[in-house]
């Protein structure tokens, strides 16, 4: 749009507000805007009825239908004002057509900050802060931009020069350079969000390895993002030699701990020795794993505590893994009975009352076996085996004894006692 005519659009604005033919521009503003929500919903419905709705048109708390209806209104908004300009002036769609662009800039802008933040559908404090300032800062450079002040502003920001070291840079330059930052690193995130979410969806491909992925994906994507926006701003990349020999040294003296549970973690996820939905067992902790993050995983106990247990601790300890290559687990009750009882006949119940429990599996078979003679009665060892220890290991053997109790009442067997003297 020609900076002479936006400098007079108003004056002409109000001029044209005795003419017959702002009637006509009017009609094509609200036909334009109806028109774009019109096929922005007919769009979203023709996907729906063909059931391939894809997952790009829900991002976030909303859909990209928000982002199509303000962005076909003005490409028809465009095209309406390229054919009344043959017959009559058009600034009243001159002034639409900045405000339409921006409003879908907004949208779009707020759609990949919600995908992005707001994954639960639930926007923080900050993130509503930084919408309403990001919007605030469109619409007040669209209002330069149409009264013709965009120029102005922009000399003005030239003139402010800032000296930073040997160099002077201008305001305009700084402006500049955040913006170039704000859009590269938004769009890598966005774009890292949408590589991710498509490899989780990927069944044929083993889960470390879609973590792998995505995360390699996303820190690439990252990278590229920032030496563009330095590019962009005009930074020589060379000067980046001397920042990644000091960032370097740094990791290699204050930030071993740190590095060595990034570097644990990608080997963790590459070798698959963890996976999430495991039962694992490290030191103390116990749990499923819920998340295996690039520096810590999060084992979730069966007393729902949710331990972040560093991927080095992991690579470093002896790791017990309940679900590896087979669920399968056994677990053992002890019993102590008098020597009164027979034991012939009561292992062969034993074992059948265990398998009559819902968790204990028929294969391999439960056993019962008389350890030793104790000094109070005949120890025997219960052992039976389950395949879902992720539902507790401790209920089942309660389930177990408490099935034994019921029998050993039933058949008349005593526990033993530790055997007292009293002395008066």
């Amino acid at each position: 749009m020609n900076a002479d005519l936006l400098t007079n659009l108003l004056q002409n604005f109000f001029s044209d507000l005795r003419d017959p033919g702002l009637l006509w521009q009017i009609a094509a503003l609200v036909i334009c805007l109806l028109g774009g929500a019109v096929l922005a919903r007919l769009l979203r419905i023709g996907l729906g009825r063909q059931d391939i709705e894809p997952r790009f048109l829900r991002w976030g708390g909303g859909h990209l239908t928000s982002v199509l209806s303000p962005l076909l209104a003005f490409f028809l908004l465009l095209i309406a004002k390229v054919l009344l300009a043959h017959w009559q002036p058009v600034q009243l769609l001159r002034i639409a057509l900045p405000l339409c662009a921006s409003y879908a800039l907004i949208r779009l802008v707020f759609a990949i900050l919600d995908r992005l933040f707001a994954r639960s559908g639930k926007a923080s404090s900050v993130l509503l802060l930084a919408e309403k300032v990001f919007a605030t800062l469109v619409w007040c450079a669209v209002a330069l931009y149409v009264t013709g002040l965009w120029p102005e502003f922009v000399q003005s920001l030239e003139d402010i020069v800032l000296p930073v070291g040997h160099h002077k840079i201008t305001l305009m330059t700084i402006l500049q350079a955040l913006i170039s930052v704000s859009l590269t690193l938004l769009l890598a995130l966005w774009g890292g969000a949408l590589l991710e979410e498509r490899l989780m969806r990927l069944d044929s491909v083993h889960s470390s390895l879609r973590v792998v992925l995505a995360r390699t994906g996303r820190a690439i994507l990252i990278l590229i993002a920032v030496l563009l926006s330095l590019s962009l701003v005009g930074i020589d990349l060379t000067v980046l030699s001397v920042f990644g020999g000091a960032l370097g040294v740094g990791i290699g003296l204050g930030l071993q701990k740190l590095v060595g549970s990034y570097v644990s973690g990608f080997v963790i996820l590459i070798e698959r020795s963890l996976s999430i939905g495991d039962m694992v067992g490290v030191d103390k902790y116990y749990g499923k794993v819920t998340q295996i993050n690039t520096r810590y995983t999060i084992l979730q106990g069966l007393d729902g505590i949710e331990s972040v247990v560093p991927n080095e601790m992991l690579i470093s300890s002896v790791l017990q893994n309940y679900s590896l290559t087979n669920r399968v687990l056994r677990l053992v009750s002890e019993l102590v009975v008098t020597y009164d009882t027979d034991i012939e006949a009561l292992l062969p119940l034993l074992e059948q009352t265990i398998g009559s429990v819902d968790r204990v599996l028929a294969e391999p078979l439960p056993s019962a076996m008389l350890l030793r003679f104790g000094p109070y009665g005949l120890e025997i060892e219960m052992s039976f085996w389950i395949a879902d220890p992720e539902n507790g290991r401790a209920n089942v053997i309660s389930d177990v004894n408490r099935a034994v109790w019921l029998r050993l009442q039933v058949q008349g067997v005593h526990i033993a006692m530790p055997g007292r003297d009293l002395k008066v």
